[in-house]
C-alpha cells in the first residue's frame, strides 16, 4: 500500500498494485471521531442516559478498539512474510529487541499511515517510550479557537491513533499501553509504556 502518485504506466489490473486515497483516509479520520460520539448517545438511549463521563469512555473504548484492530492489520501486512513479500518484510531481519520495534513504528508504519516519520523519540530504556509529531496529519485540518478548547476538542482524536500504536505493537509481540496528548495544536505526543516497564 502506498501513498506515494503511482508512477506510469498505472496498471489498476495488477492484483499486487494497492493505491489508497489519501484524502479518504483524512476525511475516514475527521469523521470516526463524531461518528463514535453518535453511536455512544443512541445506544444510552436505548439505556439509561450516560452522563459525560460513561459516554467519554464509551466513545473512547470504541475508537481505542478500531484503532487496535487497524493496528494490528497493518503490522500483520508490513511484517509477516508471504509471497511475494508484502512492504518492508522482504529485506528487514527480524526486530531482535522492543526498540527495534519502536523505530520501525515511527519510521515505517508512521509513514505508512500518516505521510511522515514520527519528530522525535525518547526513551529511557525502561520500556517508557515518548513519541513526538510536531505536525499530526489529522490536527492539519483543524481550527484553533482562543482560550485553549481546541486543545480539548482534539483530544478524542488521539485516541484511534493509540489504538492503531498498541495494536501494531501487540502484534508484534508487545504488551503496551499508549496515552496522547496535545498541548498546542498540530502536534501531538505519545506515551507508550511496555509491560513491566520502570519509572
Amino acid at each position: 500500500m502506498s501513498f506515494d502518485t503511482p508512477l506510469p504506466p498505472y496498471n489498476a489490473s495488477d492484483p499486487h498494485a494497492t493505491f489508497l486515497s489519501s484524502s479518504c483516509l483524512d476525511l475516514l479520520l475527521i469523521e470516526l471521531v463524531p461518528m463514535a460520539h453518535r453511536l455512544a448517545r443512541e445506544l444510552s438511549l436505548s439505556d439509561d442516559k450516560l452522563d459525560d463521563d460513561e459516554q467519554r469512555d464509551a466513545v473512547f473504548h470504541r475508537l481505542e478498539t478500531l484503532g487496535y484492530r487497524v493496528g494490528q492489520g497493518l503490522a500483520e501486512r508490513c511484517v509477516a512474510s508471504s509471497d511475494p513479500p508484502l512492504p518492508f518484510s522482504s529485506d528487514r531481519p527480524r526486530f531482535t529487541d522492543t526498540l527495534d520495534v519502536i523505530k520501525f513504528l515511527c519510521k515505517d508504519l508512521w509513514t505508512l499511515v500518516f505521510r511522515k516519520q514520527i519528530d522525535n523519540l525518547k526513551t529511557n530504556h525502561r520500556g517508557i517510550y515518548v513519541l513526538t509529531d510536531n505536525t499530526f496529519r489529522p490536527f492539519a485540518r483543524m481550527s484553533t479557537e482562543a482560550g485553549g478548547q481546541a486543545v480539548n476538542r482534539a483530544q478524542p482524536f488521539l485516541w484511534f491513533p493509540c489504538g492503531t500504536i498498541r495494536g501494531a505493537l501487540a502484534s508484534m509481540g508487545i504488551e503496551a499501553t499508549v496515552h496522547a496528548e496535545t498541548s498546542e495544536l498540530p502536534g501531538a505526543t505519545f506515551q507508550i509504556k511496555t509491560a513491566g516497564a520502570k519509572p
